[in-house]
């Protein structure tokens, strides 16, 4: 009896020692706490810390911030004094009218005509924190000069605005995600969140802004929203809804959640750099798994359209050419350039060597005649033949007869050896989340807003209709940034109005 209570004893001890380690918390307090350190969460706090707000904190569940937002390119922007100087005419007025016709109108009209006429703004103001920009283009031969390219990319700017946060009282958490939305009397309180230790950290605050990038890596909120969820993500890390998810458990009503932002043809685990996906990207003979072709190979100039169009297909698809074709982009270049990154005209000098190691991978095959290639793709060799033949008839007759391509995109694939390299739906992000006023102010399911919390970039609805918009080049860095602006404009007002 005396050895059971002696144990029990040392257990009660050793329980009471443990405890408050382990039920330990740690309390904090902000003005504003932005939940995604990516361009919509890193703008967000910068611009409501300039506006004001005397303490902010950015949680980021990632050792690092920036998120995708360090690669993009440019930001889109209608009627900023750039294009003026250049005598480049895309007002405000018309941006906003093919956004809206694209959608069908089915966007959320007040939303992104607030975008849009932001936009000029916020150049002048990347450019007034000193970000710098490099040149203004488009993103497809004859496309509309949206695109306002980022000295050092986007990972430049963003550190641009950073490098100021300790002035500004703005202090980032990395390692550390939300995982609670705090609420009181309707309104939001702050934010609970952990660390990478476990430990859980409750801030206190004003507003809460969300930016946490969408859902792409989360098979099952894909599945559950998206109507093809076998993408593969392009430069997506983690971003599996945490934000999305907190709002909808604080009431938050939803909008658009099936937008994807699709991408060009891609393939897995290969750089946005890589020669071999550069061969996918070019308007010459695309097939699906059965050796036919699907589309017209051009709707690679509008990334949405081929994503869409090899979705309609199965979801595998491969880009077939001959040693003709092979030796044009070795030594003539690029038709079609993969952004900034790999320009139009590029020679593709390494295009053998990446040959070989994609055949290595099961990703790329070579044949010495058509029906060897079609074998080792796994299609019908008659029905692959048939549809090359046919295709060459176009090529000689200089005219599509079934898809209307431009002729000077029909390549012939007469000459072995043959090639041919599969290719997988892409994806950049999804589009979809909180559904929100035009002020970035998030809507409840109730109908009026849940006051004090703020839905920005990925993790807001309402900017598409049902498909990802590619008119205007830099439309999605663009909505991070102008979206992170609206609502810390928004939030400062109100931080002050609930003081």
């Amino acid at each position: 009896m005396n050895r059971t209570f002696a144990v029990v004893c040392t257990l009660l001890a050793a329980l009471v020692a443990w405890a408050p380690a382990a039920f330990a918390e740690k309390r904090l307090e902000a003005d504003v706490v932005v939940v995604g350190g990516g361009a919509s969460g890193i703008t967000a706090a910068y611009a409501v810390a300039q506006a004001g707000a005397k303490s902010v904190i950015v949680l980021e569940k990632q050792p690092s911030t920036g998120g995708t937002g360090k690669f993009s390119e440019g930001i889109f922007a209608a009627d900023s004094k750039i294009q003026q100087e250049r005598n480049i005419v895309l007002n405000r007025d018309d941006a906003f009218k093919m956004i809206m016709n694209y959608s069908h109108w089915r966007a959320n009209a007040k939303l992104v005509r607030a975008f849009v006429d932001k936009s000029p703004t916020t150049v002048e103001w990347l450019q007034a924190q000193g970000v710098e920009f490099t040149e203004l283009t488009a993103n497809y031969p004859g496309g509309l000069q949206s695109w306002h390219i980022f000295k050092g990319r986007g990972k430049s700017m963003l550190e641009t605005l950073k490098a100021k946060f300790p002035q500004m009282n703005v202090k980032v958490l990395s390692e550390t995600a939300g995982k609670e939305l705090i609420m009181k009397d309707g309104r939001v309180a702050g934010v609970v969140s952990e660390d990478a230790t476990g430990e859980k950290i409750v801030i206190s605050a004003k507003a809460v802004i969300v930016g946490t990038g969408g859902f792409l890596n989360n098979k099952e909120m894909m599945k559950k929203y998206t109507r093809f969820p076998d993408q593969v993500p392009v430069g997506n890390v983690g971003k599996t809804g945490d934000g999305i998810r907190m709002m909808i458990a604080a009431g938050a009503d939803t909008e658009g959640m099936e937008v994807v932002q699709s991408y060009r043809p891609g393939l897995p685990g290969e750089p946005t750099t890589s020669q071999l996906v550069a061969t996918v990207r070019q308007p010459y003979l695309w097939v699906d798994r059965k050796g036919e072709r699907f589309c017209d190979e051009m709707v690679i100039f509008q990334w949405p359209f081929a994503g869409n169009a090899l979705e309609r297909a199965g979801g595998t698809m491969f880009a077939v050419y001959d040693a003709e074709t092979k030796r044009y982009m070795m030594e003539e270049g690029l038709d079609v350039g993969v952004g900034v990154m790999v320009p139009v005209k590029t020679k593709l000098t390494n295009l053998d060597k990446e040959l070989e190691g994609g055949i290595r991978k099961g990703v790329a095959f070579s044949a010495d005649t058509v029906e060897g290639l079609a074998k080792k793709i796994g299609a019908d060799a008659a029905t692959l033949k048939a549809t090359i033949e046919r295709y060459n008839t176009f090529a000689d007759k200089k005219h599509d007869g079934e898809f209307a391509k431009d002729p000077k995109y029909l390549q012939p694939v007469k000459k072995g050896p043959f090639y041919a390299v599969k290719a997988y739906p892409a994806a950049l992000g999804t589009l979809g989340g909180a559904k929100v006023t035009k002020d970035m102010q998030v809507v409840s399911t109730k109908g009026p807003v849940i006051p004090g919390l703020y839905a920005v970039g990925n993790d807001a609805g309402g900017m598409y209709g049902d498909s990802y918009d590619l008119l205007m080049a830099g439309s999605t860095i663009g909505f991070a940034v102008n979206t992170g602006r609206m609502a810390a404009e928004h939030a400062a007002g109100y931080i002050k109005s609930v003081e």
